[in-house]
């Protein structure tokens, strides 16, 4: 069983409603460690994040420390970067054994080929392109990092972050663009499945090419989505078990 869950959004609200969120997570997370073969998190983890050399930003850690112990016993965790936090650098992976992953990925899992991203690079207009890409350069961000202060960089990154990025996740046409470009990947790229995250609206669907699947927002809806023998499976979690709420065939 492989497990996707996106826009957590970690940050964003009061220090208790996000322990709550947190505290959700890793229930859901541990209701499904028996079975499960491959975690992955699809983007927007947190609500803005931003590391530094010798520095991560605070809080989560009893989630992080769930990903570590899995890691630990052998469950690869594969993270995805999102729109609010690319600007991981080496914690994950050395400290938590949590594979960073920039963009998009095509995997294979019980036989069918998925084509897995955040979302954001495939819904954005060309402005909002030139500003992934110039928020993910390399040049760019390194000043940023070497030339403000950890506390002033960090603020910056979460303020720049929620009025940038919220207007395109409040768009109303973001998940009918998210749709369209699942379907047009699953012509081009002949994958059996597109999962994304960041429209933050849950859905699943099959067309004649293939299943899309948005895993919608764990931080306002708490759903997610499983794979297994039987397909792809749209899930909310209710505080005690998974719920489901669609499922198609691969």
């Amino acid at each position: 069983m492989v497990l996707f869950v996106s826009d957590m959004h970690f940050g964003r609200g009061a220090r208790s409603a996000e322990r709550k969120k947190e505290a959700a997570l890793i229930e859901c997370l541990k209701a499904h460690a028996a079975d499960i073969d491959h975690l992955y998190l699809l983007g927007d983890v947190f609500d803005g994040y931003i590391e530094y050399r010798h520095l991560v930003p605070k809080g989560f850690v009893r989630f992080q420390g769930l990903l570590a112990r899995w890691t630990d016993r052998g469950i690869p965790v594969t993270y995805l970067l999102g729109n609010h936090d690319p600007w991981h650098q080496d914690h994950f992976s050395k400290e938590l054994g949590v594979t960073l992953i920039p963009d998009a990925l095509e995997t294979t899992h019980l036989g069918h080929r998925l084509y897995l991203a955040h979302g954001d690079g495939l819904a954005a207009d060309p402005p909002r392109s030139w500003l992934r890409a110039l928020l993910r350069h390399p040049v760019p961000v390194g000043l940023y990092r070497s030339l403000l202060p950890a506390d002033v960089g960090l603020g910056l990154a979460r303020w720049v972050s929620r009025r940038l990025h919220d207007r395109d996740e409040e768009d109303p046409t973001t998940p009918a663009r998210l749709r369209a470009q699942a379907y047009r990947l699953l012509r081009q790229k002949a994958v059996d499945g597109v999962i994304l995250g960041h429209g933050h609206v849950p859905a699943l669907d099959r067309g004649p090419e293939g299943g899309y699947l948005n895993t919608g927002t764990w931080y306002e809806r708490q759903t997610f989505a499983r794979l297994d023998g039987e397909g792809l499976h749209l899930q909310r979690w209710n505080g005690a078990r998974a719920q489901d709420i669609e499922s198609v065939p691969l």
